[in-house]
């Protein structure tokens, strides 16, 4: 046993040496989560917000400037442009100078105030689904309320003599993120999927890269076990990524203000468990490439999925069947949701065992079957 670990500590110091010769590299491989945090961060994280919006208001009443300044007022919508026609809205949605517009029409005003139906015309750019989703129910909810508060003054002017008000209160309250902030929810999430990038980079040149420079030979005529040689070149990139896992949590706690609610250190426990798997993949990518261009494909072909199937910017219930199944295959997929759990909810490793052992389970088997796949022969 003690011949073992003096083996594996020599392929550790081997490849330790390897990373800290280069550090232009090793500065990148620092680096490059926390850049990737901030880039995708604020790339995918942001809520929609100041629509653009163009009005056509012909009515010039009190009942329709209540309305749009309820539309504007709710941030969803930034008045920008004023119409005098539904074809000058028209040609500003054309031009993308508008992603929204509304008609009110001249009768609006006559029909709210004598008990009618004020028909109001809203037009939304559709190219872009998330911003015409977030358009659509916008509108529709703050015209809803509009139209509620109109019934209710109206048979309060009734003659009834009573104050009448709506008949069910409907209370919500948001656990986790009271403030609804779409950050909260990206930053874990992003985390795990930039942890998954990084550690399949480190390694999936490990056992290639030693092929293709023709150093593979002098690892066979060693006495080093197979074992051995893969531990070996997993542990020196478990501590880079290591790094990695703390600054990223750092800069999304510090930065974005998105902290961690549960256990720091069951955190980094279990960042370690899924490290080790990951880098292990990567291994096994490296020992079944007989190229480095392969590797980097082979690589990749996990790391895109990861994006869609994992959970980060999808939901998995909402995703088709074969969807949803493929994603338990990406350890990712368990860490993400292990990530969420202790960062938003402070969960704990009791509530997290069903994400905790499949993720173990996938480390352990992995790891072996790197080893299975890397023989001692030319």
């Amino acid at each position: 046993m003690r011949q073992s670990f003096r083996r594996m500590l020599t392929i550790v110091r081997k490849e330790w040496l390897h990373i800290i010769r280069d550090p232009r590299t090793l500065g990148l491989v620092i680096i490059m989560p926390v850049m990737m945090l901030f880039l995708l961060g604020y790339a995918v994280t942001n809520d929609v917000k100041d629509i653009p919006l163009a009005v056509a208001d012909l009515s010039h009443t009190d009942a329709s400037r209540t309305f749009v300044n309820k539309l504007t007022a709710s941030k969803y919508f930034l008045y920008t442009h004023s119409a005098q026609s539904e074809n000058e809205i028209l040609e500003l949605l054309d031009a993308g100078i508008v992603k929204a517009g509304i008609y009110i029409p001249e009768s609006f005003g006559r029909e709210v105030n004598t008990g009618g139906t004020g028909v109001v015309q809203f037009y939304i750019d559709g190219s872009n689904p998330t911003i015409a989703q977030t358009a659509q129910l916008a509108a529709a909810t703050i015209s809803q309320s509009v139209s509620q508060q109109i019934i209710i003054q109206r048979l309060e002017r009734s003659g009834t003599g009573m104050k009448l008000s709506l008949p069910i209160d409907a209370r919500l309250r948001y656990l986790y993120n009271p403030d609804m902030r779409r950050m909260n929810f990206m930053i874990p999430g992003l985390v795990a999927i930039i942890l998954q990038v990084q550690t399949l980079l480190l390694t999936a040149f490990a056992i290639v890269r030693e092929r293709e420079q023709g150093t593979l030979e002098q690892l066979i005529v060693t006495p080093v076990r197979s074992w051995e040689l893969m531990l070996g070149k997993i542990l020196p990139f478990v501590l880079v990524a290591s790094v990695n896992v703390v600054m990223t949590v750092s800069v999304g706690a510090i930065w974005f203000g998105v902290k961690v609610s549960g256990s720091i250190l069951l955190l980094a426990a279990l960042s370690l468990i899924f490290l080790l798997g990951s880098l292990g993949l990567g291994v096994f990518i490296s020992n079944i490439s007989k190229t480095q261009m392969q590797a980097m494909y082979l690589a990749s072909f996990i790391m895109m999925p990861s994006f869609i199937l994992a959970g980060l910017l999808f939901p998995r219930e909402n995703m088709p069947w074969l969807a949803n199944y493929a994603g338990y295959l990406l350890p990712v997929t368990y860490f993400l949701e292990i990530v969420r759990g202790i960062i938003l909810k402070g969960t704990g490793f009791v509530l997290l065992w069903n994400w905790i052992w499949p993720m173990a389970l996938f480390s352990i088997i992995v790891f072996f079957a790197s080893v299975l796949m890397f023989h001692k022969r030319l």
